[in-house]
Parts: C-alpha cells; structure tokens; sequence
C-alpha cells in the first residue's frame, strides 16, 4: 500500500484516477465512433480509429499537469506511458466490447438513440471494471501513483518560490525602513545644523 494509506482513500484515489482517464478516453472513443460512423467505415476501422485517439486524448490529460511540474516533455511523455498505458488498455477493450456485444450498436447511425446509449453504457461498464484494476496499480505504487510525486512536487515548488518572494518582500520592506531611518536621521542632523548656525549669527 501506498505511503500506509487507508483502503478508503485508495479507493477514493483509484476513482479520481479512473475518472480522469475515462474524460479522456471518452472524447477520444466518441470522436473515433462519430468520425467512422459518419464515413460509413467498417467496425474494425471505425474502432481502430476510436482506440488510437482514446490513448491521444488519455495521454495528453496525464502529459499537462507533469508537464506543469517543470519537468521536460520527454520527461512527461513517459510519465504519461507508465501511468495511463494498462488503465486505458482495459478501458478500450471493456469499451469496444460492450459496444460490438449489443446488436446494431455499431450499424445505428449518428441520430439513432441506440448508438448513444449504447456507448454511454459501454463506456460506464469499462469505468467500473478499470475502477478496481487503477486500485491495484496505485496499491503497488504504480499507474497514476506515478504522477502524484509530480504532482507533490510541483506543490512544493509553489511553496519555494512564494517563500522566496516573502522573504524577498520582507527584507525590501526593512530595507525601506532603515533607507527612512537613514533620511529621517539626515534630516534631524541637518536641522540641528541649522539651529547652530542661527543661533551664532544671533551672537
């Protein structure tokens, strides 16, 4: 277990990371569904297709907030791999099948209901099956447990640098105050100078 967390909270952080992946994978399984559908392409093209932009979209919804952290885009990339590779893997074969289990879910066209219940009901199928496969992952300090030290770390950085910036305010704010001190007692001096030198022409 990660970091002695508590089963609750693996299981909270297995969902977000399920949800996280399924947003991206959804755009890019509906937009792959929709492309096909609409050119009138075979299951299999139209499939291929939503599978390659899934793992596009899912990549790029890892790739950004690493990306964030300050690391390079190589970096991030392969953060990216680690993380998302089996959880969307198991997502689009979930997915798909449902999809080409339900007759006519394929053939029916853009403006039919049955095309779009049927992909939200694969879609939600492979959501509660990759649930408990992320868990495992994250359990083992692998999939998107690989992100949040990245994540950690950008927090950390934030901190750093909002230090640096209060102490950096502090010290011109002190050092305004002695510049004022400094004037302050410039000015008194210059004062008695004055007083001096009218009371000796008095003389």
């Amino acid at each position: 277990m990660v970091g002695g967390m508590s089963n609750q909270n693996l299981t909270r952080l297995a969902i977000t990371a399920t949800l996280h992946c399924l947003t991206g994978c959804a755009i890019g399984e509906v937009l792959g569904m929709v492309i096909g559908t609409a050119l009138g392409w075979s299951d299999l093209g139209t499939i291929a297709l939503a599978v390659g932009l899934a793992f596009l979209f899912g990549y790029s919804f890892t790739i950004r907030p690493v990306l964030r952290s300050g690391v390079p885009l190589r970096t991030a990339v392969k953060v990216a791999l680690v993380a998302d590779t089996v959880s969307i893997a198991v997502m689009e074969v979930v997915d798909n099948g449902v999809m080409l289990a339900i007759p006519g879910a394929m053939e029916a066209g853009l403006t039919s209901w049955v095309f779009w219940a049927s992909l939200a009901g694969a879609l939600a199928v492979a959501f509660v099956v990759t649930v408990p496969v992320n868990r495992a992952l994250i359990a083992r300090g692998r999939g998107h447990a690989v992100t949040h030290r990245y994540h950690a770390g950008h927090g950390q950085h934030a901190a750093h640098d909002a230090g640096h910036a209060h102490t950096d305010h502090g010290e011109r704010a002190m050092h305004g105050a002695d510049a004022g001190h400094a004037g302050h007692g410039q000015h008194a001096g210059h004062g008695e100078h004055a007083g001096h030198d009218v009371g000796h022409d008095r003389r």
